[in-house]
């Protein structure tokens, strides 16, 4: 374990936060709020850490698989952890566990909340509310490599430690570059939908938060009722298509670009994600459609919500709760489904969900016929052995972390659809949940315990479970793998 790299590399990390949050002191002096010295004060602190840790290199740079899941739990935690301080300091969230649930929602992108007034939040704390969604959609690994000269061999493990899905793909040979493509694509989408949601009677502060917000699949809004404040039918249909684009994988986007049309057409994650939309909103709209009257309000409902859940993202422009047990369930299901592999999105991911559905039709194809040679593809690749396995386990380990988590919840003592929809809305990175965590509930009533469960569950489901069970093994900082 090169533990001098581990510290070196945190240290790094520590100062790019220190940097970022000079941003939203800047918000702060631009609306003449003293929360901006919260902003200044942590950003002091984490500079210095910068100073002490991550200013001299070691002799040996060389990081493995096991240094990249250590570095990136570790780096998750700790942005957390200090990224909780302006809350607290600013008096906007007096406790701190409470504020550190905020900021662990704010960079999963998960958007569950504690706060019940978000609209007397100071402009410079609800901008660094929103603008953790941003930096946390494409990962914080990923955006620090943008942003500094980390070596490419080092990169890499890092990259496949936090981009989500089974496997995570280079799309130029150097990581950094792969990096800076990503963030550029990212930084793109976000810059035309906030132009899309100003000429729709946004103003540019509450544009530039939702668009925050929608990039990175997150869902908070400084407003209290979401994005159903605003009460306009352009306003969902611009967000619905943008959740819906985010939830795309960006290597695609990248295809798109290099005009290589046909091979992200063929790409078979994108119809099946498309088409579980189109089912989802079909459905949904047949069954709510004596709730609104007509059919285009049923579907502008919906469809809303429908790409809110299946992208993770948590935006609410009705109470969802109060419609047909039928739509409750189907938006229920879609919470385990999430978003594509490789895009911003939470959930177990599409591409898993084939390639287990792959297996299993295999399995029996086994069965029905024992002498025939079967082989799983998915896009035209053969899916290996260690794909499947990792799918398998990762899905074991998901449920486990479901039941764990219910029962340690439950402690509490709410119904079973308050503990277990809160404990599904935060492992799949979701928001709200349905009954007491439902679109115009929060999870301030919980206990101490129960939050620190909670921030478990987004932590490693936005890091796919993997880097915090390694994370708290013996053998990570034992073994060379």
């Amino acid at each position: 374990m090169n533990k001098r790299m581990i510290f070196y590399i945190l240290g790094k990390m520590m100062g790019v936060e220190g940097i970022v949050l000079l941003i939203p002191a800047f918000v702060s002096l631009l609306y003449q709020e003293k929360s901006g010295f919260s902003f200044l004060i942590v950003s002091a602190v984490l500079i210095l850490i910068y100073f002490v840790l991550g200013r001299k290199e070691p002799k040996s740079k060389r990081i493995y698989s096991k240094e990249g899941f250590a570095i990136v739990g570790l780096a998750w935690l700790l942005w957390s952890a200090f990224g909780a301080l302006p809350f607290v300091i600013s008096g906007s969230i007096p406790h701190y566990i409470d504020a550190f649930f905020e900021t662990v929602s704010g960079f999963t992108t998960t958007g569950s909340t504690i706060l019940t007034e978000i609209e007397i939040l100071p402009k410079g704390i609800a901008f660094w509310r929103s603008f953790t969604h941003w930096i946390g959609g494409m990962g914080v690994l990923v955006f620090v490599m943008m942003i500094t000269s980390l070596d490419d061999d080092n990169a890499m493990p890092l990259m496949r430690a936090e981009v989500p899905g089974p496997e995570a793909d280079k799309l130029v040979p150097k990581a950094r570059r792969t990096a800076k493509i990503l963030y550029g694509m990212y930084f793109a989408l976000t810059v035309v939908e906030t132009v899309f949601l100003m000429a729709g009677g946004m103003s540019f502060f509450d544009a530039l938060l939702h668009a925050f917000s929608t990039a990175g699949t997150g869902g908070f809004s400084n407003k209290n009722a979401s994005v159903g404040f605003f009460d306009s039918a352009y306003i969902d249909g611009v967000i619905t298509v943008f959740m819906i684009l985010f939830g795309i994988n960006f290597n695609l986007y990248f295809l798109f670009l290099l005009k290589e049309w046909k091979t992200a057409l063929k790409n078979e994650e994108l119809w099946v994600y498309l088409g579980i939309i189109g089912a989802s909103m079909a459905a949904i709209t047949g069954n709510i459609l004596h709730i609104y009257g007509n059919i285009f309000r049923a579907f502008r409902y919906a469809s809303f919500q429908v790409a809110s859940v299946i992208t993770t993202t948590g935006f609410c422009t009705a109470d969802y709760d109060r419609w047909p047990e039928l739509s409750k369930m189907i938006l229920m299901s879609l919470m385990f489904v999430g978003a594509c592999a490789g895009s911003t999105g939470g959930g177990i991911k599409v591409s898993r969900l084939i390639i287990l559905w792959k297996s299993v039709r295999q399995e029996v194809r086994k069965i029905l016929h024992p002498n025939a040679v079967t082989v799983i593809r998915v896009n035209g690749r053969k899916i290996g052995q260690d794909t499947l396995r990792n799918v398998n386990i990762y899905l074991a380990c998901y449920v486990l972390i479901l039941v764990v988590s219910t029962l340690l919840v439950s402690i509490d003592n709410f119904d079973f659809a308050t503990s277990f929809s809160g404990v599904l809305t935060t492992l799949s990175n979701v928001g709200p949940g349905i009954s007491q965590v439902g679109p115009v509930m929060n999870f301030h009533k919980f206990s101490v315990l129960s939050k620190l469960v909670f921030s478990f569950d987004m932590l490693a489901g936005r890091l796919e479970i993997f880097p915090y069970l390694l994370l708290f093994s013996p053998d990570l900082w034992r073994r060379r793998f």
